[in-house]
């Protein structure tokens, strides 16, 4: 007499690690709302102008604002600043910042590590971009300049800057509404839970 084996049937478990370069989420909202897709913050960060404002550190520790002329561009925040202003001094000594702006229904605040750009194919890819936006900037040496810029920039050369978002946080400002974190993947080993 034979007898049957039974084979137990499983099914394949849904990943739960991000798509590639897709950060990982923490819903904040407190109301019953939905995480925010980073699909939703990154179609904004694209495609939107909007005011950035650079937060950094004085030597004293007292926070430092300042609005800069920033773009979104493959992932990153680049901004310009004159190096003999307070935001590029600050930057010099402590490379930690925050950049906010306020964009079409969702507010952002980015958090990362600025990094002088000083590569001559960056410098012309950017220049480039700023150039199609209205600000008609060339490179000379490792960095920008201008017949004008903001008065926030400071005095010509402008160096550029690179942020690679670690953490960033949204609210929705018009439906559908929520509060989101996002990890970056390079920003998710060794830091602590918040």
């Amino acid at each position: 007499m034979k007898t049957k084996t039974r084979v137990k049937k499983t099914s394949a478990k849904k990943a739960t690690t991000p798509k590639a370069h897709e950060p990982t989420h923490k819903n904040l909202d407190i109301y019953g709302a939905k995480p925010i897709p980073w699909s939703r913050a990154l179609k904004q960060l694209s495609t939107a102008a909007g005011t950035y404002w650079l937060a950094t550190t004085n030597p004293d520790g007292r926070p430092h604002v300042a609005g800069v002329g920033a773009l979104w561009v493959d992932g990153k925040i680049y901004f310009v600043s004159g190096m003999r202003t307070r935001k590029s001094r600050n930057l010099a000594a402590n490379p930690s910042c925050v950049v906010s702006v306020s964009l079409t229904g969702i507010d952002l605040v980015i958090e990362g590590t600025a990094i002088r750009v000083t590569d001559r194919p960056t410098l012309l890819r950017l220049a480039k971009r700023y150039a199609d936006q209205g600000w008609p900037a060339s490179v000379t040496g490792a960095a920008f300049t201008a017949a004008y810029s903001a008065p926030s920039a400071g005095p010509a050369p402008w160096s550029l800057y690179v942020v690679k978002p670690s953490t960033a946080f949204g609210v929705a400002s018009s439906d559908p509404s929520g509060a989101t974190r996002w990890r970056f993947a390079s920003a998710r080993q060794g830091l602590p839970r918040r």
